[in-house]
């Protein structure tokens, strides 16, 4: 069997130079490669490899003022605008928990991490970019004060390591978990499924009865789930905008969940991309993406916790939005009406 040569980092730097504007993430992917390699490459021009655990990072994110948060996956990005505090600390996750910036961060897949302060048409962009095993992103954060130059400086200086190589070790991927689910214990799953107090539960729920989220989703049937058209995400984002009503919109990846709480006022489709545009908030999603949708009802103290989830081919989570709940309750009427009347697949998907 021929071996398939990996682009050097000279090959990488120039692919880079002779594709400027295309996206870190697009170009790595044409050249056979990670994100994360094609940065490394770049080390000692615009590029210092630096800590990369959230333990380390928090700290000096605090001190830049306010900044945009990137996070995204595949198939969908989400930025916000704010600032860093109220960092909680923790082995297995960890959290920033604040009105603007509301993360939820696993830290083992925080492997790599890189400063970097490139030229663009307006300036120097000035980032910290982390990433996983694999040199796939897990979280951005950018710059946008240029008060803090000095302050962002100080924090490379102060995060940077001693290995300041081109080249960078990474793993496969490891791929999406395909549906798990066995019908001979779907009257457990609905029984307990019933019983729930917390959306957190649920996760412990599918793991004791050997399934995943999906493939509890596709047996577990009405009133607890209802299988959705691929076109009701785009159905749902332009209904909350004609509403005026917050939502809760979860992105993340195997490192990070990025959330934005609060209403969508403007939702532009453009190509296949589904985007918000709105000041402090984006959301780009590939609609093409979209291969199932799921309207889920889970039970909590606080009322019913409905949830428009969405997923790739792959079975990969894409997004979830749940509505804002309010006066004690975890959803609100409003929301429940319009995720009632998203259309239903024509097929349902079975396990």
């Amino acid at each position: 069997m021929a071996t398939i040569e990996k682009p050097t980092p000279a090959d990488l730097r120039k692919a880079r130079a002779d594709n400027p504007k295309m996206r870190e993430r697009d170009l790595a992917n044409q050249l056979g490669t990670s994100e994360a390699a094609l940065l490394a490459a770049h080390v000692g021009a615009d590029v210092v490899r630096i800590a990369a655990h959230p333990d380390r990072l928090m700290p000096e994110f605090e001190t830049w003022g306010a900044v945009m948060a990137l996070t995204r996956n595949e198939s969908c990005v989400i930025e916000k605008v704010g600032h860093y505090a109220n960092y909680t600390s923790g082995d297995h996750a960890a959290m920033v928990l604040n009105h603007d910036i509301d993360l939820r961060i696993f830290p083992s897949h925080w492997v790599h991490g890189f400063a970097v302060a490139r030229a663009t048409d307006t300036g120097i962009r000035r980032s910290i970019q982390v990433f996983d095993a694999a040199g796939d992103a897990i979280h951005k954060v950018f710059l946008r004060d240029e008060a803090h130059v000095a302050d962002f400086d100080a924090s490379v200086q102060r995060l940077k390591i001693d290995d300041q190589s081109e080249v960078v070790a990474t793993t496969a991927r490891v791929p999406a978990e395909a549906p798990k689910a066995d019908a001979a214990r779907a009257d457990v799953l609905r029984a307990e499924w019933a019983r729930m107090t917390d959306t957190h539960q649920f996760m412990r729920l599918t793991s004791k009865l050997k399934m995943n989220r999906l493939g509890a989703y596709r047996i577990a049937g009405e009133p607890f789930v209802r299988p959705l058209a691929t076109s009701a995400v785009d159905e749902m984002l332009q209904a909350v905008q004609a509403a005026g009503i917050g939502i809760m919109v979860f992105v993340g990846n195997r490192g990070c969940i990025e959330i934005h709480s609060g209403p969508l006022n403007k939702v532009q489709p453009m190509g296949p991309w589904l985007n918000v545009l709105d000041p402090g908030f984006n959301l780009h999603l590939r609609g093409d993406h979209i291969a199932e949708v799921w309207a889920v009802d889970k039970p909590t103290q606080r009322g019913p916790a409905v949830s428009v989830e969405a997923f790739d081919k792959d079975g990969m989570l894409i997004l979830q939005c749940f509505g804002i709940g309010r006066e004690g309750s975890d959803t609100r009427p409003e929301w429940r009406k319009i995720v009632a009347t998203l259309p239903s697949a024509d097929v349902a998907v079975m396990a």
